[in-house]
Parts: C-alpha cells; structure tokens; sequence
C-alpha cells in the first residue's frame, strides 16, 4: 500500500512535532532506495539515472512538503525530529524538479546552520549532534550539485567560510570520518562550480597551505627531511593507506586541483613557490603508496597525478630529492622511484586504450614538462622509452614497447592525446627534427612537425646540453636502406619505368598531372607546400606570395 502524501502533508502542516518525525520516517522508509521513477512506477537506482534525470516526485504536493519542512526545521526541535526532516529533503533533492524549495536564501542558511557552517560575522554556528551535522551536509550536495541557483546562494553566504573554520579544528577535535568527508565533498562541489569561490579559497582563505596540512594530518606524516615524509607510525611503513584515510585525501587533491588549475600557468613568487615544494613532498608520498586495492590505489595515483600536473614546473624537482637508499632506482646519482612510477601509470593507462583524453594526458604531460627542465629525468626517460634503436625492420608503431605504443599515438584520432604523445617523444629527442624522425618515421613526425614549421628540419625552441645521439652497429648497418617516411628497412621495389621511352615516361608523367589537377579542381585533394615559415600553406596561396615577392624585387630593382 502506497503513501498518502497529502496525508504527510497534513501532518506536517499540523505542526505537532511527534506527528510529523512520524510521518516523515514513513515517507522516508518507503523512498530512501528512490532516485527516479519510469512510466510504470518500477524503480530505478541511481547510478543508472545519473546521466539523464527523470523526475520520481511530479507535481505540487513535493514542492509543499519541501517548503513544509524547511519551515519546519526552523522550530527549536529535537534531533531525532531534525534527522527526520532533513532525510525527506536528502530524498526529495535528488530530483531535480522538487528543488525549488530547497535553493532559497533562507533553506541554504538553514541548511547550513543544521551542518554547522553557516558563517556570520566571524562566527561559525555548530550543531552537536553529529548525525544532524551528516544528513544537513548530504543535503547540501545534493542541492548544490543539482541547483545553479543553491551554488550561488552558497556562495553569497559564504558557506565555504564556515567549511574551512571546521577544516582548521580537525586536528584538535575528533570529528568522525562522515563529517570530514562530506564538508570536503561540499568543498569540492564548490571549487568545482563556482569559480569565485574557487579563487576565495585559493587567495583569501589560503587554501594550498590549509589543504597541504589537511592533506599532512589525514595521511598522517612525519617529516624525514626538508621535502621527503614518511608515515608517522613506522609499522605502517608498507601497508596500505586505510580505506576511509584514502577517500579524504582523494577529496583533498580533488579540491586542491581545482584551486591550482591555473598555478603552472603563472609566474610564482619564492613563498608560493616553497609552499608547493612542501606539497610536492606530500604528492610523491602519495604516488609512492598504495591504497585498499588496485582499483583504489589507481583512482588514488590519478588524482595526484592530476594534481602535479597543476604545480609549477620549477617545483616537480621536488620528486628527485630524497636520498638514494637500498631498494631505489637510481639513475645519474638521483632517486628516480617517483619518475618510474609516473612510467608505469602511464604504460597502464597506454594498454587500456579508451578515454585516453582523460585518463592519459595528464600524465603525458606531467613527464613532457618533467623532461623539459630537470636533464636527469629525461635522460631516464629516454633511456626507457626511447633506447639505442636496433629493430629497424618493424615500422615504429609496430610492437609491445613504450616507444611503440606512444608512436601508435601519434595517429590517434584525438588532437590532443596525438598532440601529447607526440610532444613526449619530441622532448626526449631533444627537439630535433632528425632524431624525432629517426625514432618515429617521418609520416607519424609530420603533424607535430608541420604545427611547429620544422617541416624542412631543423630544432624546437627548447634549451638542451649538446650530448651526441648514439646509434648501435645495427642501425648504422641498415641506415642507407631505411625509408625515412615509415621508419623501417624496406626492400628496394622494382622501377616501375624501367623499359619506357622517353615519351612514354612523359604520357604518363602528364597522367598523374592531370590526376592531380582533377581532384583539386573536385576538392577531393589540396596540393600543400611548405611556406617560407616552415609550416604547409596551400599550392596556390604560396605561388601567389612567391609572385608578389619577385614582382616586389623587380619594382625595386626598376626603382633603382
């Protein structure tokens, strides 16, 4: 039998406050597993709902019940009756047509008194029951997530005030996991959704510093040296991170990204600068541990990942600074356990090969830029992806090793993983144009190369030491038989005129000329040449400009 929702109505309307922390329970029991409701009343979970929304509470009688109980939790109730209340707005907000009621000035601010964030005046209101404090802050993301109107409510009230009042108290009281977690999931909802916001924390609320020592205490850190932490209890060394640490941090370096998208961007100051070097420290710590799984410890690697991508370049030295010890891979006298971690990452994510936008470009250019400024790493780099070339009877896409895999790349369909991929290579070969064609054949070169104007060769604009390129016995052997277009040896194919006159030759030169001119005149081709700037330009715009020059010399030699 089936709720009368007009009869929770009533009740609530009755005011009694018995009544309605009855009725609302029984609403609440017979919803708590509904996000969305199809045509024929079966439920549907919300994971299944999430990407196309279709509202379960149609109509006017939600729409009361939600300003009903907001009022309602404006009395001076018990918690159990606030619980109440607060679980029908949890269910009624996840849909988004029921939200109404709950984006209002007064619902925010009576929402976040009831989470214990409502800032005023320099004073943080806190609720003591912390199951209130929970489904208050549930609230809230759902609202927030849901509502463009709520963010901006949030925002003018300032509730991210009040969210890092709280952050700044974790360490000296004992607040439970779902606190922490929810006010750090509100955080990131709101960094995420508000750019304002986003730049309140980052600058006036000194959101870096407050979330490295967030970040120090959750993970629970000891510092062994200036840049290098360890855990502080010992015996944990090797385990695990705990399961509950793990999604704190994970919500950390979700809102730290989002506070320092622009960082690498920007020239830093030296204060700024040692600040990210502290969280640089942090982040390799992250990289080197392990989480509760594999899938969590690769969600766990993604985000810090993502998060080093964001810090500037000048502090990612930070990730070589700890000594050389037993066990560590060394290369050049330097700790490159951090380095061949970020290797490995990235060669899983290489083999899954779907959304590599999203899950492989950030660490592409994490270790491009790595490359770029710190010699050490590259050379490492280039050690393990691009060694002294030997198989030359393969093209360069073909096989199992990094190189295959990232020239295989180079082709993608997508402009900014063929982009990436290709940069990292670029690097690593130092920019020249030679070396980057030996390594990758100069069809897969081309689309990097064109975009730099380096078709005729030449180097990029990067500084690098001048340490010469050493190619083995067998490349050198087979060098002259190498086709320089596909990369690999090829067998001479025989000459396709041999035995021709001389007019022949010309009939069928003439062919393909008029081959050619066909399909550009039908638009199917069109012929290119590389222009003055390196870079390809149409046929018929660079014999124009060539026209315009040598008409441009003969007025002046006239004029002379």
């Amino acid at each position: 039998m089936k709720m009368d929702l007009n009869a929770v109505i009533e009740t609530v309307e009755a005011g009694y406050q018995d009544a309605a922390m009855m009725a609302l329970q029984a609403f609440n029991k017979e919803k708590c597993q509904c996000f969305t409701f199809d045509g024929d009343g079966r439920v549907e979970r919300q994971e299944d709902t999430l990407k196309q929304p279709a509202p379960f509470l149609e109509g006017i009688p939600e729409q009361r019940l939600g300003k009903l109980v907001i009022r309602f939790l404006e009395r001076d109730l018990q918690p159990s009756c606030q619980l109440a209340c607060l679980e029908t707005i949890r269910i009624l907000s996840r849909d988004k047509n029921c939200l109404e009621p709950f984006a209002t000035p007064q619902a925010i601010q009576t929402l976040g008194r009831h989470a214990g964030i409502e800032h005023s005046e320099g004073v943080t209101s806190e609720i003591p029951d912390v199951e209130v404090i929970v489904e208050a802050l549930k609230c809230l993301c759902n609202i927030v997530f849901n509502s463009p109107s709520a963010q901006e409510v949030g925002a003018e009230l300032r509730l991210i005030v009040g969210l890092t009042e709280r952050l700044k108290l974790c360490k000296d009281r004992n607040w439970s996991h779902e606190v922490r977690f929810f006010d750090l999931r509100l955080t990131f909802l709101f960094t995420a959704l508000r750019v304002d916001v986003r730049g309140q924390l980052a600058h006036e609320l000194r959101g870096v510093s407050l979330l490295s020592d967030a970040l120090e205490s959750t993970l629970g850190l000891r510092w062994l040296d200036t840049f290098e932490v360890a855990r502080a209890d010992k015996g944990d060394e090797g385990l695990p991170l705990p399961r509950q640490e793990t999604e704190r941090t994970m919500e950390i370096l979700k809102i730290l990204f989002n506070i320092t998208f622009d960082t690498s961007r920007r020239d830093v100051d030296e204060e700024e600068a040692a600040l990210y070097r502290h969280l640089c420290a942090i982040l390799r710590f992250c990289l080197m541990s392990k989480a509760d799984g594999e899938d969590r410890t690769e969600e766990f690697h993604s985000h810090t990942v993502n998060l080093l991508g964001n810090l500037p370049l000048m502090c990612l030295d930070v990730l070589l600074t700890p000594k050389v010890q037993q066990g560590s891979i060394e290369y050049m006298g330097v700790n490159m356990d951090a380095v061949s971690m970020l290797l490995d990452f990235m060669d899983r994510r290489l083999d899954r090969e779907h959304k590599l936008k999203e899950t492989l470009t950030p660490s592409l250019n994490l270790l491009t830029e790595s490359a770029r400024v710190h010699r050490e790493t590259r050379k490492f780099l280039r050690m393990k992806i691009l060694p002294p070339l030997r198989d030359v009877k393969n093209r360069p896409e073909v096989g199992n090793s990094l190189r295959n895999k990232l020239v295989r790349l180079m082709t993608h369909i997508d402009t900014d993983v063929k982009h990436c991929a290709a940069e990292l290579l670029f690097v690593l070969c130092k920019e020249s144009v030679s070396r980057f064609v030996k390594y990758t054949g100069y069809g897969n070169a081309a689309g990097l190369l064109a975009a730099r104007g380096l078709m005729c060769g030449g180097r990029g604009k990067g500084r690098y030491s001048e340490d010469e390129d050493t190619d083995t016995e067998e490349y050198r052997e087979a060098k002259p038989n190498i086709n320089p277009v596909t990369g690999r040896v090829e067998e001479k194919l025989p000459n396709p005129m041999e035995g021709m006159t001389e007019e022949q030759k010309e009939n069928e030169a003439m062919k393909l000329v008029n081959m050619f001119d066909k399909m550009s005149r039908d638009q199917v081709i069109q012929p290119m040449a590389v222009g003055p700037d390196g870079k390809l330009a149409s046929l018929e715009s660079a014999v124009q400009r060539l026209s315009e020059q040598r008409s441009s010399s003969g007025s002046d030699s006239d004029a002379d």
